[in-house]
């Protein structure tokens, strides 16, 4: 095992993190080059050398042009779910609002996963062959579709479990609506995303853009946009129809007669079968997770001091898993190319990086990190104008909340940033691919912590208006005496 770590390694202790972090491929020795076979595997991935040369510059123009767009439909998003959320069907069927957060977080699991393991497929040159790339692609479709009509059934049922156990009475004709809603809007969701995802990641790879970093944000644009959409009209004719006894039973057992077909054209490929088999527990717990950050919206949403969470919470909750997504999908890369599953290159050696060497090294892997890190602020500001402009009144507008909801965010992907660096390493050490199970954790936890904190925002906001309000009225009281 020693002699094999020795050989594996031995690219890096040759001088390729220094090539990486000047720019250039270095010339490995004829003695280097006769005992690393992996060289050959590298050599013959074309897009690796224009890897290696991304700048803080050349990173930051992919990324921001396709992160504002994200933000924009992260906005309308926004801006969708104030307006949806005073319809009938989510005044009444109450468990409806904690689905939100988990069913729109299945871009993390599904989507952004997708495009992660696209993007790797053709950073490695995977599907530059027509015939390989169908089946790739093929096989990757028909995957989330199987994954999303599964954890759709299951978030409907976590909703269902966290609202009876929050003292909700269970209504089996809503439960019937959650749950059919639920699987017809993951499923079409992911068909109408897939699809996208395949585009792009092979149009970015036809014009030399590197699809890590401009694929997952526009899954996040028009994810959150779309998934929002089709679950308001969807329980809406479901609620609507719910006296129709045999409606929803025959929705599921249609969508369930489908998922065998979807299995077979997925077992196409090795490495998906792999993912069909073994790739559940990723995104059933990041659903898990999803669905406290819902429980955390359905309790606070209409409560007056928390009035516009629901404008910001798709908008938090987005740029996290946004960001955090590149970041890992563009490590994975990373990893993919200059080493083998189960060993770390020698200067990631260590399962758990020090805060400093994520976001304050020279490597490449860094530099992405302090460029995402330094879009936080911007956008969100530019975010918070859009609602501002659009929604007027209905959003808290002082600066004492914006400084809250800047720190809230910054917070927040500060410890994603992290976070991805350390699962990646921790993932790949164990000889899993991070394409698959990180980003699924990763969006999970964003949503946790963005609804949460952006809860706390909104408290703390609450308070010191209140303490003033206090401290207002009693020193006029006070000055006559």
């Amino acid at each position: 095992m020693d002699g094999t770590e020795t050989r594996q390694r031995r690219p890096e202790e040759l001088g390729l993190l220094h090539g990486l972090s000047t720019e250039r491929l270095p010339e490995a020795s004829e003695d280097g080059l006769l005992s690393v076979p992996e060289s050959q595997r590298v050599a013959r991935k074309p897009l690796g050398p224009e890897l290696s040369r991304e700048t803080t510059l050349s990173i930051g123009l992919q990324v921001t042009v396709p992160f504002l767009f994200a933000g924009l439909g992260l906005s309308g998003a926004g801006i969708l779910l104030n307006y949806f959320q005073h319809w009938p069907v989510f005044t009444e069927v109450k468990d409806l609002l904690t689905l939100v957060p988990p069913l729109v977080g299945l871009k993390g699991n599904l989507e952004m996963t997708l495009a992660s393991r696209l993007s790797t497929a053709a950073n490695t040159g995977q599907i530059d062959d027509p015939r390989e790339q169908h089946r790739v692609i093929s096989s990757n479709l028909a995957l989330i579709q199987v994954q999303a009509a599964v954890v759709g059934l299951l978030a409907a049922v976590a909703a269902l479990l966290l609202g009876a156990a929050s003292g909700q009475e269970l209504d089996m004709a809503e439960a019937e609506v959650l749950c059919a809603s639920s699987v017809i809007t993951a499923f079409l969701a992911a068909c109408a995303l897939g699809m996208l995802m395949v585009c792009i990641v092979i149009g970015a790879r036809k014009l030399g853009v590197n699809p890590d970093n401009i694929a997952t944000p526009i899954a996040a644009s028009l994810g959150d946009l779309i998934t929002l959409s089709l679950l308001a009209f969807v329980s809406s004719f479901f609620h609507k129809h719910r006296d129709s006894r045999y409606l929803t039973p025959l929705v599921c057992v249609g969508l369930t007669a489908l998922t065998p077909v979807c299995v077979l054209i997925a077992r196409q490929s090795p490495p998906v079968v792999k993912t069909l088999k073994f790739g559940w527990f990723p995104i059933v717990l990041a659903m898990l997770v999803s669905s406290f950050g819902g429980l955390i919206l359905n309790k606070t949403i209409s409560k007056q001091q928390f009035r516009g969470m629901a404008i910001f919470a798709p908008i938090i909750c987005g740029v996290g898993g946004n960001l955090v997504a590149i970041q890992t999908s563009r490590i994975s890369t990373y990893l993919h190319l200059w080493s083998t599953p189960g060993v770390l290159p020698l200067w990631m050696k260590k399962r758990w990086p020090n805060p400093r060497s994520t976001f304050c090294s020279s490597e490449i892997n860094s530099t992405s990190a302090r460029v995402l890190l330094f879009l936080v602020v911007p956008g969100h500001l530019i975010f918070f104008s859009i609602i501002y402009l659009v929604e007027g009144q209905s959003v808290p507008n002082d600066k004492t909340f914006v400084a809250l909801y800047l720190l809230a965010g910054l917070v927040q992907v500060t410890i994603l940033l992290y976070l991805a660096e350390a699962t990646v390493r921790l993932t790949w050490n164990q000889a899993l691919d991070p394409d698959d199970h990180c980003i699924p954790y990763l969006t999970g936890l964003g949503d946790l912590l963005g609804t949460g904190l952006l809860a706390l925002c909104f408290l703390a906001h609450w308070l010191l208006r209140r303490e003033t309000a206090l401290h207002g009225t009693s020193e006029p009281a006070s000055g006559p005496s």
